[in-house]
């Protein structure tokens, strides 16, 4: 299982998703550019200590994931994409153990292109007068289903 956040806007979202990462032993991928400058300094802000122990993989651009993701097969399952814009709730979805949760931009998702390579397309049920939950706590509802599906939480391995 892995997260994956397409273009990132805001360090503290990043860096609360790297020390997620840490703590429940899932990998993560940050597809650049960035709207922030991503170095130690701004990553260990928001991440604090946990830093050390994630397991982050940087790439340059969303056509280099796709050929790292390519090249890697097992390790990189489906694309599983959370956007508002999905219709399977993320509850409902059955999750598999290589899959991919992809996390959009906070400013803009993701664009056209992304949509139409995503396996598949799910949604947290909210209020439809609201128009969206931060992208890192949306991200660590969809993990934590995700990791109890699956039964990959660290205390179970």
């Amino acid at each position: 299982m892995r997260l994956a956040l397409f273009q990132p806007d805001i360090p503290q979202n990043t860096g609360t998703l790297l020390r997620l990462g840490a703590c429940l032993d899932m990998a993560l991928d940050i597809i650049e550019p960035c709207g922030f400058i991503f170095n130690d300094k701004a990553m260990r802000r928001a991440g604090m200590d946990y830093l050390d122990m994630s397991n982050c993989r940087r790439h340059d651009s969303w056509q280099d994931f796709l050929r790292y993701r390519e090249v890697h097969g097992e390790e990189y399952g489906r694309l599983v994409l959370m956007t508002t814009k999905g219709s399977i709730p993320y509850t409902a979805f059955e999750f598999r153990k290589n899959d991919i949760i992809l996390m959009g931009r906070e400013s803009a998702g993701v664009p056209e292109e992304v949509h139409q390579t995503a396996d598949a397309r799910i949604v947290i049920p909210m209020n439809p007068n609201a128009r969206s939950i931060n992208m890192a706590v949306s991200a660590a509802m969809a993990v934590g289903e995700a990791l109890r599906q699956t039964n990959l939480f660290p205390v179970n391995k």
